[in-house]
């Protein structure tokens, strides 16, 4: 087991490049949550040319659709939600300066070549342990958009959020990398 990279936010390019498909990372600081509506929502204010809620420069996007929380508790389960629904919006989300997506599942070619152009990394978090992913989340504030529900934009504060760098700013993927081993001709 590969010792795991302790990360803080923001995260900037020269950080997010240093880190290679397959590296394990803890994350801690301020990460952004966004899924599809958001990232649907956001795309449309930029082409009529208007800014956004938030700074994106060196930021984390985590693709998260989060559960109700319990009493007592800043969020309920906290599982990576499907990455793909983002790929129309993510080239030109990049371009506003996100270094790191947190998800689940492949990304198509045209993300990854603009992961490369903008030094961006793509970090798969567990799918299926949302429970346990939620206790990293110390705070879970809406920033932007509340009329979007659990797909809202919001801010969360993290210790030690653990996830695997899976797509690397050079455009290496684990998900295909991992598996060469166990491949037969």
């Amino acid at each position: 087991m590969t010792e795991k990279i302790r990360i803080t936010t923001p995260l900037t390019e020269e950080q997010a490049r240093k880190l290679k498909a397959g590296d394990s990372v803890l994350i801690t600081g301020t990460i952004f949550s966004a899924r599809d509506a958001a990232h649907k929502t956001m795309v449309e204010a930029l082409d009529r040319g208007e800014k956004l809620p938030i700074d994106w420069q060196n930021q984390i996007v985590y693709y998260l659709g989060p559960t109700p929380a319990k009493p007592g508790n800043p969020i309920g389960s906290a599982g990576p939600t499907t990455s793909g629904r983002m790929d129309a919006y993510t080239p030109k989300m990049l371009e506003q300066g996100i270094k790191a997506m947190i998800g689940k599942g492949s990304r198509k070619p045209e993300v990854v070549e603009a992961m490369k152009k903008h030094g961006v990394v793509y970090l798969a978090a567990v799918g299926g342990a949302a429970a346990l992913i939620s206790k990293c989340i110390k705070k879970y504030e809406v920033l932007a958009y509340p009329e979007l529900g659990p797909e809202a934009v919001a801010a969360l504060e993290v210790e030690d959020f653990p996830a695997i760098v899976v797509i690397d700013s050079e455009g290496n993927s684990y998900y295909e990398e991992g598996q060469k081993p166990y491949r037969r001709l």
